[in-house]
């Protein structure tokens, strides 16, 4: 299991992954959704973003901490090799 700290920013004008925030939990992956940050749904936007931008199956990425924050850790389970590499390469813009 791995661990990712994103910062979500709800009510964008469209959902996008990518860009560093320098967050309480360290850098973190910017995830923006146009869902607003009501009952949970910013949240879930922000999981299945997350998903379809590291190319995993939403199923495998679930929500540790940050039910209520846009500082959240979500953890990938049963992770790609090359994980740490995708997130690097979307926080950063590195290869």
């Amino acid at each position: 299991m791995v661990t990712i700290a994103v910062r979500v920013k709800p009510g964008s004008s469209r959902t996008r992954v990518g860009g560093s925030h320098a967050g309480p939990h360290g850098p973190a992956l910017v995830v923006a959704v146009n869902t607003p940050a009501v009952d949970g749904r910013a949240t879930e936007a922000a999981r299945r973003a997350l998903a379809e931008a590291l190319g995993l199956r939403a199923a495998a990425v679930s929500l540790r901490i940050g039910a209520a924050s846009r500082d959240k850790l979500f953890t990938v389970d049963h992770p790609p090799p090359d994980l740490a590499e995708r997130v690097r390469h979307l926080r950063d813009g590195s290869a």
